[in-house]
């Protein structure tokens, strides 16, 4: 068959559906079909499923021209998804397609979620396309004769590759790829990407460093232009003093209206704890939604999971509250409105979520925005203007990550063996380790095969033989076996898994929460009332409680910090602000102009600063005297530029500082007073020796310390343990800070050891971000301003500090009292 008649086979099925396909399917098709690579830039609900996947088919089809009886055995396309959710809608949408084009191909998925007795059944006989992991990925690669598996395979496909770009799953992936191109030579790389900025960069990195697939290759844009509406939830009282921390429950009867107008609501909140809060309060207050309403976030069972999506997709319920992980791709045509409760952090983020309303192309997809506290609001302001620029963040791509490196090497001895000649070959081709040198190289297979220079002696870290004919192996079962259960490069608190002690899985929880508790405390998770009872063999024993709690699980990663590009817009809506009260006529937003109350007061107490101007304010109460600063950079920066700043001022002045930090500024508190104004004429904010002083400020030691211990797990130094009987991650940490202490003293040049440090100022503390931001204060008018209390905008950042000490009553008490003297006249 020629390209014309497969294309029109394609076409033909469209029509039957009473579709039409877009111009960047057909652009996709053609691309596939002459032999080139790519990624594709295409929003969630547009087809980008159908754009790849009848490529392959139709590439099957022309190589098998009696496909219809004839059917060849054997792996032919792999798609891989970031999230275990995905893969059910990718197998659908690809069984349709097979089946009705009368194929005969198979589609499987392999996932954590696999039973061992579907992986052995894939072992015997591959499905034709396989829907899988990063992580599963890599185990397959750790089976003897991976080879042969992949030998026929004619296309790999990353789903959602803006999700892994910028990670260490990224990178799992960039090494896989390095090593599937040279088995297969026909194997066709795509990648899906939503809309980030340095797209040309993302297919660089998934493509390889200068390879032949990059040069035969194509970025192909969707470019639909989608209507995103967004509308604010506006308090009808603004706070003059907001303050961060009722998670937007006081909004709780503005977003009723919303779930009863529409028919399917989505609520998506940034943390699995305030996605608990919200579903109980909402249930508390609104029985009436019991049956109608679900929660989905990661720690939940699979089955509740995959029940709650496939209701949703059933028009069976009303509204879900969830977090990200409902942010990529599951294909819910039927739901109408999203809510955003708090900020996203990132305009990525927030026109993902978007992008789950109105899904299907053409649609309008509607988006409400729910501040948990009024300065929230000029985040809701900058986030229209972004929508309206499609002004979206690059994702950067990792350098040199040695712990990656080291587990992909070991996953290859573990199978087939590898020849280090030809694997270095293949991994300098990746973005990742492009500048790899050959001393580096030889540092990381001796760290393999004899376990690095200061650990020798020990047996258990000599993983990997030279053969005769310098073949490096794993030969030993036991090596083998623990590799392979500790394969991946996610490594969080242990997660222990929820059940009643009667039996019935309610899901996983992370261990520094459970070890808070004691027997008979009570604690939501799941939507549920839960009594404590006992940890036995890595699971949580529960049984049903009526008693009411405030308790809800927070878990590790539940921080997240605003991005550059939200950042420079926060500050832009400001300096519309600011440039209002001088007189200027920028037009304002309705949110701007909602927080007039909270404007007008900051402008009495101090000022909103302009486009060249740094605003500073101190004041003092009981608790001592605040020194508070507005970067309006993100969190992360923050905490690296309060740290630094107080080594530096300490320089000048005998003083200890206690440090709070939020999204907007942080504030140093301290209990004696402080010149500032002659602090500021001291090059305060210089960036000269920056990496010097952060050192020295932040204990980057300590901070590097912590860091190692994933690099450690990452890299096999370190087990974590077998299945129901994992190591404690208290443990975990003693024994990678031993490990630390020893490369510390005796083997400094370590590059696993070295590694840490570079990951924790390149990605902990964004290094780069907070070099640029200290350029740009240093370049503006630094205000300084004596105030006689908290202002405005100094009110989240305090409360934000008192949240550590303070249960949510106790701090709720307090802020009322902190409010009603404030607003004295």
């Amino acid at each position: 068959m020629n390209r014309k008649e497969l294309l029109t086979i394609a076409e033909t099925w469209f029509s039957d559906q009473g579709w039409e396909p877009f111009p960047f399917q057909k652009q996709s098709w053609n691309a596939f079909l002459s032999g080139k690579h790519g990624l594709l830039n295409a929003p969630t609900g547009s087809g980008k499923t159908y754009a790849l996947w009848f490529p392959v088919v139709l590439n099957y089809i022309k190589n098998n021209p009696d496909y219809k009886k004839n059917h060849p055995k054997g792996l032919k396309a792999i798609w891989i998804t970031p999230l275990r959710a995905l893969s059910q809608e990718i197998k659908q949408a690809a069984e349709r397609v097979a089946q009705d084009l009368g194929t005969q191909l198979t589609v499987g998925i392999r996932s954590g979620d696999t039973s061992q007795k579907e992986r052995a059944a894939q072992k015997r006989k591959m499905p034709d396309l396989l829907i899988t992991t990063p992580e599963s990925l890599q185990l397959l690669l750790a089976s003897k004769g991976y080879d042969k598996t992949f030998k026929d395979c004619s296309a790999i496909i990353i789903d959602e590759w803006h999700e892994l770009l910028g990670t260490k799953r990224g990178v799992q992936i960039e090494l896989a790829l390095s090593r599937l191109k040279a088995i297969t030579s026909t194997m066709r790389i795509w990648g899906i990407s939503a809309t980030i900025g340095n797209l040309e960069q993302a297919k660089e990195v998934l493509l390889g460093y200068n390879t032949p697939a990059l040069e035969n290759s194509v970025l192909i844009r969707a470019n639909l232009k989608k209507k995103i509406v967004v509308k604010s939830i506006i308090p009808k009282e603004m706070e003059t003093f907001p303050w961060r921390g009722h998670l937007g429950i006081h909004l709780l009867d503005d977003v009723i209206p919303i779930i009863k107008n529409s028919r399917t609501t989505l609520l998506f909140t940034n943390t699995r704890s305030q996605c608990e809060i919200w579903f109980q309060r909402i249930l508390e207050k609104y029985p009436e939604f019991a049956g109608e309403m679900a929660m989905h976030h990661g720690s939940i069972n699979k089955e509740t999971r995959l029940w709650v999506e496939s209701a949703i997709r059933n028009e069976t319920l009303k509204a879900v509250v969830c977090t990200s992980s409902l942010d990529l791709g599951v294909d819910f045509a039927p739901v109408e409105t999203i809510v955003q409760i708090g900020g996203p952090k990132g305009v990525a983020r927030f026109l993902q979520r978007a992008g789950r309303s109105g899904h299907q192309p053409g649609k309008v997809s509607l988006i409400y925005f729910l501040p948990t506290h009024a300065i929230e609001l000029i985040e809701a302001s900058a986030l229209q203007k972004a929508v309206k620029q499609n002004a979206v963040e690059d994702r950067i791509p990792h350098l040199n990550s040695f712990d990656v490196l080291i587990q992909y090497l070991v996953t290859l001895a573990v199978s087939d063996g590898f020849y280090p000649k030809e694997i270095f070959e293949e991994v300098r081709q990746t973005f990742c380790f492009q500048m790899l040198t050959e001393d580096q190289w030889g540092w990381v297979l001796n760290f393999i095969t004899l376990g690095s220079q200061s650990l020798q002696t020990y047996d258990e870290y000599k993983r990997v033989e030279v053969e005769e004919d310098g073949k490096f192996k794993v030969n030993n079962r036991g090596v083998a076996m623990r590799h392979r259960l500790q394969i991946g490069t996610i490594v969080g608190d242990a997660a222990l898994t929820v059940k009643y002690q009667t039996g019935g899985y309610i899901g996983t929880i992370e261990e520094f929460f459970i070890s808070k508790l004691t027997r008979g405390d009570v604690f939501t998770f799941a939507g549920r009332n839960l009594e404590f009872i006992r940890i036995k063999n890595m699971q949580v024993h529960v049984r049903n409680s009526t008693k009411k709690t405030n308790r809800v699980p927070s878990w590790s990663g539940g921080r997240m910090t605003f991005s550059a590009q939200m950042s420079e817009l926060l500050r832009e809506e400001l300096y519309r602000v600011s440039s209002e009260a001088a007189g200027e006529t920028l037009p304002l937003s309705k949110e701007l102009k909602a927080l007039a109350p909270v404007f007008e007061r900051q402008r009495r107490e101090s000022i909103i600063p302009g486009p060249g101007q740094f605003l500073s304010e101190t004041f003092k109460t009981r608790e001592g005297y605040h020194h508070i600063f507005y970067p309006f950079e993100g969190r992360f920066v923050h905490e690296a530029m309060g740290s630094l700043l107080a080594y530096r001022i300490s320089l000048l002045f005998p003083v200890t500082f206690s440090i709070a930090f939020n999204d907007y500024g942080f504030e140093l508190l301290s209990d004696q007073p402080v010149d500032m104004q002659e602090v500021i004429d001291n090059n305060l904010f210089s960036s000269e020796y920056l990496k010097q002083d952060l050192q020295k400020s932040l204990n980057a030691t300590e901070m590097a310390r912590r860091k190692f211990r994933d690099i450690a797990v990452i890299a096999g130094l370190v087990f974590t343990g077998y299945p129901n009987k994992m190591i404690k991650m208290k443990h975990l940490q003693s024994n990678s800070q031993l490990l630390f202490d020893v490369f510390r003293d005796y083997e400094a040049d370590n590059m696993l050891f070295q590694q840490a440090f570079v990951e924790t100022f390149e990605h902990q503390l964004e290094e780069g971000r907070l070099h640029l931001a200290m350029e740009r204060i240093q370049s503006q008018d630094i205000v300084w301003k004596a105030c006689k209390k908290a202002t405005p905008f100094s009110f989240p950042i305090i409360t934000d500090r008192l949240r550590e000490k303070l249960s949510s009553e106790k701090l709720a008490d307090r802020i009322k009292k902190m409010t009603a003297i404030l607003l004295k006249k």
